[in-house]
C-alpha cells in the first residue's frame, strides 16, 4: 500500500511538472507594434460628419418592400459632398441600386486588391429610453448619439475618413482598394447589396483578394489577460432558421382535448432547451486558436491550463459554457425566436409553428443539427424544414505575410493590446466575399466600454476619442497592407 501511495504521489509530481514545464515554454505570439500612419485628423469635424450619416434613417426593417430608398440616396449624396477627396480620387459607382462601390487603383494592378467592408443600413430603433433621438445624430458628453453609430456607419465613414486623411498626404496604394458598403447587411430578404458586389467583382477577374470586415472589438475584460484584446474575426458561425412544425387536433378552447399543437411544440422546445449541441473545443474550432495565441500572456493558472488542453479542454470548456459569449463560441447554438399559433385566445390552433435560430460552429452541418433535434425531442410528428441559411465562409490564415501586417497596425495605434484570432459568433457581409476574398477579417477598431452591449441596443454611441483611433486605425491598415 505505502509502494502505491509512493508511486502515485510520483506520478502526480511527474504530472504537475510536466504541466508546468509547458505553461513555462510557451512563447509569445504577438508581433511588434508598427508605425502609424502618418495622416492629420480633425476628431470634433469626423464626429459632426458622423453624426449628419446617423440623422438619415436608413433603415433595415426585414423587408425590401419597407425599404426607404431616398434615405439611402441621400446618404450617397452625403457621402459625396463630405469626402471631396475620395470622390475627385476614387472611382464610384452604384450597385444594386443603393450599394456603393469604390475603386482606388494601385501602382501595381496586379497584385491582389484588398477590400474594407462596411453596410449603409441600421437595424430600427424605438425612441423609448434612449438619451437622445436614435436619429437625431446629436453630439454632446464627448459622444456622437445614435443608431449606426458603432454598427456600422463608424466603418462606412471611418474608412472613408482614412481614406481623405490619406489622399491629403499624396498617399497611393500599390495594390487596388476597394471600399465596398452594401445596403442590407441586417437582412431585407434579398440577394442584393454585398452579394450583388461580390458578383460583379468576381465578374471583373478579382480573386485572392484580402478583405476587412466589421467584427471583433477591443476588449479589456478578458480573463486571465491583463492587457486589452483586439479580437480579429478569421470565422464566423452560419446562420440557419429551422422551422418546427405540429399539427393536432384545433376546436375551442373550452373543450381542450390531452394535447394542443402549440403543447407538442412547447414540449419540444423545452427538450431542446435542456440538451444543447455538444461543445467543442478541436482544431475545427477558432476558439482553441483564440486560446493558445493569448495563453502565453495569461495568469498562471490559466496559462497552465490553455498550455495543457490535451488534458484539461473539459475544465477549459465548463469555465466558457458558464456565460452566453463564451458558450455561443464552443457549440451550435439553437435559439427559439418566434412561435405562432392561433391568432385568439380562445381557439385551439390546429397547426404551431416555432423558429429556431441555429449558428453552426465551423465543423457542424444543418444535417448534424436536424438529427439532434431529431434525438431529443423525439417526437415524429413534428416536421423539420430549412427556412434560410447564410452562405458558408471557411476560416481565414494567420499565418500569412498579410496577416501580420494587420497584426502590426492594430497595436501602431493600440500598443498596449494584444491581437488574437477569434470565431465570429454573428453574420457579417463578409460571408458572401468567400469565392474572392480567401483572406478575410472581422475587426472593429474601436475600444469603448460597453460597445457591445450598445450594438443594436438603446443608447447606441460612440466616444469621439474612440473613433478616432478607429480612422487612425483604418489608416495604419490601408498603409501596411497597400503600400
Amino acid at each position: 500500500m505505502r509502494r502505491l501511495a509512493l508511486f502515485l504521489t510520483a506520478a502526480l509530481l511527474l504530472l504537475a511538472a510536466i504541466l508546468a514545464g509547458r505553461a513555462i515554454a510557451l512563447d509569445s505570439q504577438q508581433v511588434p507594434p508598427g508605425e502609424p500612419a502618418a495622416v492629420e485628423i480633425d476628431a470634433l469635424a469626423a464626429a459632426a460628419r458622423l453624426a449628419g450619416a446617423i440623422r438619415l434613417p436608413t433603415i433595415s426593417w426585414g423587408d425590401a418592400g419597407r425599404r426607404d430608398q431616398p434615405a439611402f440616396l441621400a446618404l450617397h449624396e452625403y457621402l459625396r459632398v463630405q469626402f471631396p477627396r475620395v470622390h475627385a480620387t476614387l472611382s464610384r459607382e452604384t450597385v444594386s441600386g443603393l450599394s456603393l462601390l469604390y475603386t482606388w487603383t494601385g501602382a501595381d494592378p496586379a497584385r491582389p486588391p484588398m477590400l474594407m467592408l462596411g453596410h449603409l443600413d441600421v437595424v430600427p430603433a424605438d425612441a423609448v429610453g434612449w438619451t437622445q433621438p436614435p436619429f437625431g445624430g446629436v453630439v454632446a458628453d464627448g459622444r456622437v448619439w445614435g443608431r449606426g453609430t458603432l454598427d456600422s456607419k463608424s466603418s462606412v465613414l471611418g474608412v472613408l475618413e482614412a481614406v481623405e486623411a490619406l489622399l491629403a498626404r499624396g498617399f497611393r496604394p500599390a495594390r487596388t482598394v476597394y471600399l465596398a458598403f452594401g445596403h442590407n447587411e441586417e437582412g431585407d430578404g434579398d440577394a442584393s447589396g454585398a452579394a450583388a458586389i461580390a458578383v460583379a467583382l468576381g465578374a471583373r477577374g478579382v480573386k485572392n483578394a484580402w478583405l476587412l470586415d466589421e467584427g471583433g472589438l477591443i476588449y479589456d475584460r478578458v480573463p486571465g489577460v491583463a492587457s486589452k484584446v483586439a479580437l480579429v474575426g478569421i470565422a464566423e458561425k452560419t446562420a440557419v432558421d429551422l422551422e418546427l412544425t405540429a399539427h393536432a387536433a384545433g376546436g375551442h378552447a373550452s373543450m381542450p382535448g390531452p394535447e394542443t399543437a402549440v403543447s407538442m411544440i412547447a414540449s419540444a422546445i423545452d427538450r431542446l432547451q435542456h440538451h444543447p449541441m455538444p461543445a467543442r473545443l478541436d482544431a475545427t474550432n477558432p476558439t482553441r486558436q483564440t486560446l493558445t495565441t493569448l495563453a502565453p500572456e495569461m495568469s498562471w493558472p490559466l496559462r497552465t491550463a490553455v498550455a495543457n488542453l490535451w488534458l484539461l479542454t473539459p475544465v477549459v470548456t465548463r469555465q466558457l459554457a458558464a456565460t452566453p459569449s463564451g458558450n455561443a463560441t464552443i457549440r451550435t447554438t439553437i435559439a427559439p425566436t418566434q412561435v405562432t399559433g392561433s391568432a385568439k385566445s380562445n381557439v385551439i390552433a390546429p397547426e404551431a409553428r416555432a423558429v429556431l435560430n441555429v449558428r453552426l460552429l465551423p465543423g457542424d452541418t444543418v444535417d448534424d443539427v436536424i438529427a439532434h433535434i431529431r434525438t431529443h425531442i423525439n417526437d415524429d410528428r413534428i416536421a423539420i424544414r430549412v427556412a434560410s441559411q447564410t452562405r458558408v465562409a471557411p476560416a481565414s490564415p494567420t499565418n500569412t505575410p498579410d496577416f501580420a501586417r494587420l497584426q502590426r497596425a492594430i497595436r501602431a495605434v493600440f500598443p498596449e493590446a494584444l491581437v488574437a484570432p477569434f470565431l465570429t459568433v454573428g453574420a457579417t457581409d463578409a460571408r458572401e466575399y468567400a469565392s474572392i476574398a480567401p483572406e478575410s477579417y472581422r475587426f472593429l477598431p474601436i475600444f469603448q466600454e460597453g460597445a457591445i452591449a450598445a450594438i443594436h441596443g438603446v443608447n447606441e454611441h460612440l466616444r469621439i476619442d474612440a473613433y478616432e483611433r478607429a480612422i487612425r486605425t483604418y489608416a495604419t491598415i490601408i498603409t501596411e497592407l497597400a503600400r
